[in-house]
């Protein structure tokens, strides 16, 4: 074991002593033995004691109602507490890591390699775009409150790790983590009702509050520190590289819950506090720039015979702000109606702070000019006076009904029976006619109301409050012209980018026709150039299209879409900005973001980096300011290196290759989700998918329709369900079989050569493996045989076979003799984990054991139950 594996065992080890001394203190020492009786079976289970492997299943199916909920409180407490430590790790000096991310050298030297110049470099940097758009889904399991406590554990573990701290300092911090953890198991982890959109919203705030705020300006100053060492070039003031977008109270998307109104209030609330920030800002800024020399120009915006001319502008900045931020608090409080007029813009708070730092530069007083001033600019650029943006999304049959009902009523016909060339040419005379559509004496039904009040929403906001309007579940290029229309006949003359979301295998496959269609449009062509710039955003769905035909299809579908878009748009001179949507799982997408960005086609990435940052990944990524600085530079990094050597376009060949395993792995993935009448019953039976109706999660309901089966569950749930009974079926199912079909034909040397030449092939066999290692077989076959009715168990087998296959062929193409042997700090994470994780699964079928057998519910189980759903989802680091 190196020094870096060390050093994080013994901080979990630490902590995992300070749990058992709370647990004996809250419950005595009979449970804190049950617990370490059962971590120690759990530890020998997992190093090949079958014994102790049969020790720990029935010393876990023998607890009693009441030990149920301390045993899985503790198991669950110690992954949060472990993830924690990972985190830290993550950027801790002694494990090898470093908070100053030295990403410009470490990238020129690859650079130069290929002798990339430093003008190349910093042309790459002026057109440096990564927008990380913030969602609630699949949510943070991990209440508010317990995300807070376990920052600042992390925050103790960095100060501890000062090598000149005294023994004074040192006692204190150890007492402090012991009522960190003490504060931990003394409070509820789980939440007692589902959080609203507006909840939601206030989290995501909060994300910005307590690490961006923070994270982006360090981040920035370091970028700007290696750029000039590196290429004598540094970043404008003015510079933007990184901007952060929310669906938090803007997607609606299947959610009844997120209105106008709600939309309207999270609005708000993102002003209130942006407002809020930026007053403390300037409050700071107050009691630093006590300085007299000024420049005549700052002296003439500067109250006549002022003595600190700094201090007496930002003076005049505050109280606008407090203005500004008084009313929205009334308005949010519904005691005043708001009035734009008070409401500060961005010019507001720039063109002051500008005029003062230019001043100070002038005057020779650089170091001051660059300090927190500096930051406080660079804020303003980066989150403004909305904090975040927010994307609206909706489903495309909304906008379609709408219509509909309109066309209905005016005696039109029934816009959906159209044909698609009919829907185009009526919604083109449409909206080059000057006259309104919608007549003046109108009810429409509640369903039509809410679109429009949308649309409405939209037209009477900011640009920059709404960033891009996402049509889900898009089909044809009327799609996007619906949106068009009624945003237009909501009174918006400047709409926002309309960026449709191509989300099923049929979709992507589609995807280039459809853009084809409506990029040819005259109309559209001249709405696009009427912006000044020929800019498209398409949306690229990873969860939904993995669900339809499984992880391998449906990536290599992405791949297809994204080639065959980027080539469309070259040839019609538009510039296309691909929006990702990737999630934290595997089966959604997900994959370390360097790796997944070097693996998309070439010229992907000229337009822009927009990708999705979904849920319980936002805190593991963006959670501590060090670790979102480290993220940042990743994406930076990534993004840079693929626009400055992008990879390569693959060979024919293994185009050709790619087509028939994606049509094997399809094949083999229907025929049991879709086409084996076993399947739906044994799903339901083998994981806690019924179950997590009960947690709640997010705001939004689990299914699209409540009443339908497993074709109508989400994404999420659907993943989520199969990584708690470690199966995780949606991320593999198909793609080994398909591998092995291909060796059969003897297409391995083929498969060889893509793996070492073709980096979306390569990380695709990564992401393979790490999926395998979080599965496991004997546990697996426990929840059968605790949940499966008999008659069930040859598919479970079948399955698990398959899985068995399917690591053999991924480990036989990489010759590696086990899994993640090329990544061992992710295998060492993975099995640190595993020691926790077991006894919450075993517990976990245990537990669906007794309450699917029980007539009359009980409390006890119940909310244990749910306890091991968090812990698990803790243990294998992901909800979805």
């Amino acid at each position: 074991m190196n020094e870096q594996y060390s050093a994080m065992r013994s901080h979990v080890s630490m902590l995992g002593s300070m749990l058992g001394d709370t647990i004996k203190d809250a419950l005595g020492d009979k449970i804190l033995q049950r617990v370490e009786n059962l971590r120690l079976l759990s530890k020998s289970s997992r190093a090949g004691n079958s014994e102790d492997r049969k020790a720990l299943l029935t010393a876990l199916e023998n607890l009693s109602n009441d030990e149920l909920l301390p045993v899985a409180r503790a198991f669950s407490q110690f992954l949060n507490l472990t993830n924690t430590v990972e985190q830290y790790h993550s950027i801790s000096p002694k494990a090898g890591n470093t908070t100053t991310p030295q990403i410009i050298q470490q990238l020129r030297e690859r650079l130069r390699a290929h002798s990339v110049t430093s003008e190349q470099v910093v042309d790459a940097i002026k057109e440096l775009s990564i927008e990380l758009v913030l969602t609630a889904h699949p949510t943070e399991i991990t209440r508010r409150t317990m995300i807070h406590k376990l920052i600042e554990v992390n925050n103790c573990l960095q100060r501890l790790d000062h090598a000149d701290i005294t023994d004074y300092e040192r006692s204190n911090l150890t007492r402090r983590l012991r009522q960190l953890v003490a504060q931990s198991w003394h409070t509820d982890e789980m939440r007692k009702v589902r959080p609203t959109p507006v909840d939601e919203a206030k989290w995501g705030f909060a994300v910005v509050e307590n690490s961006l705020w923070q994270a982006v300006p360090e981040f920035l100053r370091e970028l700007d520190e290696q750029l000039e060492v590196s290429t004598n070039y540094r970043l404008p003031i003015d510079a933007n590289p990184v901007k952060f977008t929310s669906w938090m109270g803007g997607d609606r998307d299947g959610n009844p819950n997120v209105t106008a109104t709600v939309t309207r209030h999270v609005l708000l609330l993102g002003r209130w506090k942006a407002a809020d920030l930026f007053l403390k800002d300037i409050q700071q800024l107050i009691s630093e720039l006590s300085m007299s020399h000024a420049t005549d120009a700052l002296k003439s915006i500067a109250p006549e015979g002022s003595q600190e001319p700094y201090r007496d502008i930002l003076k005049g900045v505050r109280k606008q702000l407090t203005t500004s931020l008084e009313h929205l608090e009334a308005v949010l409080n519904k005691d005043a109606k708001l009035d734009h007029s008070l409401l500060l813009k961005d010019e507001d708070l720039w063109e002051p702070l500008k005029a003062c730092f230019d001043s100070l530069k002038a005057c020779g007083m650089d170091i001051i000019a660059e300090g927190q001033l500096l930051d406080t600019l660079r804020r303003i650029k980066c989150f403004g006076v909305h904090l975040v943006r927010i994307d609206i999304r909706q489903e495309s049959t909304r906008h379609s009904d709408a219509i509909a009902e309109i066309t209905r009523y005016l005696g039109l016909g029934d816009y959906n029976s159209w044909a698609e060339c009919d829907k185009q040419a009526f919604l083109i005379a449409e909206l080059n006619s000057r006259r309104p559509l919608f007549p003046s004496v109108w009810s429409p039904s509640a369903d039509t109301q809410e679109v429009l009040d949308t649309c409405k929403l939209v037209a009477g906001s900011s640009s920059k409050a709404i960033a891009a309007y996402v049509i889900s579940m898009a089909r044809t290029a009327s799609d996007v012209l619906a949106v068009h229309l009624l945003l237009r006949e909501s009174g918006c003359i400047n709409p926002p980018m309309v960026a449709p979301l191509f989300e099923t295998l049929n979709d992507l496959n589609n995807a280039e026709t459809v853009m084809g269609s409506l990029l040819n449009i005259d109309w559209y062509r001249g709405l696009l150039l009427s912006k000044q710039q020929s800019k498209q955003m398409v949306m690229i769905g990873y969860s939904d299209s993995a669900k339809d035909a499984g992880a391998m299809a449906a990536s290599w579908a992405q791949y297809s879409a994204q080639d065959a878009l980027i080539k469309l748009c070259q040839n019609l001179g538009i510039e296309l900005t691909l929006f990702h949507g990737r999630g934290g799982s595997i089966g959604r997408g997900g994959a370390p973001a360097h790796a997944a960005l070097l693996s998309q086609p070439p010229g992907s990435l000229k337009g822009g980096l927009r990708v999705t940052e979904q849920g319980e990944m936002i805190r593991f990524k963006f959670g501590v300011p060090e670790v979102a600085i480290n993220s940042l530079a990743l994406y930076t990094s990534a993004v840079l290196e693929a626009n400055l050597l992008p990879p390569p376009e693959p060979k024919a060949q293994w185009c050709e290759l790619m087509d028939s395993l994606s049509d094997i792995s399809c094949d083999i993935y229907r025929s049991y989700v879709r086409e084996n009448p076993d399947f739906v019953p044994y799903f339901r039976a083998a994981t806690p998918e019924q179950e997590l109706a009960k947690l709640p999660l997010g705001s939004r309901p689990a299914k699209r329709k409540p009443n339908g089966g497993v074709e109508s569950l989400r994404a999420i749930p659907w993943i989520f369900a199969w990584t708690q009974n470690r199966l995780i079926l949606p991320a593999w199912l198909g793609a080994g079989a398909s591998l092995a079909k291909v060796i059969e034909d003897g297409k391995k040397p083929m498969l060889e050569e893509m793996c070492r030449d073709w980096p979306f092939f390569s990380t695709r066999i990564g992401m393979l493996e790490m999926v395998y290692s979080k599965t496991d077989l004997w546990l697996t076959e426990y929840y059968d045989q605790r949940l499966v009715e008999e008659k069930l168990w040859p598919l479970g087998k079948q399955l698990r076979e398959a899985l068995k296959a399917d690591i053999n062929t991924v480990l036989s193409l990489a010759n590696d003799e086990h899994l993640m042997a090329d990544l061992p700090w992710i295998a060492e994470s993975i099995a640190l984990r595993n020691i926790y994780t077991d006894p919450l699964n075993v517990l976990q079928a245990e537990l669906l054991h007794r309450s699917r057998q029980q007539t009359e519910p009980d409390d006890r189980i119940e909310h244990a139950l749910m306890v091991t759903i968090a812990g698990i989802a803790a243990g294998m680091r992901n909800t979805g």
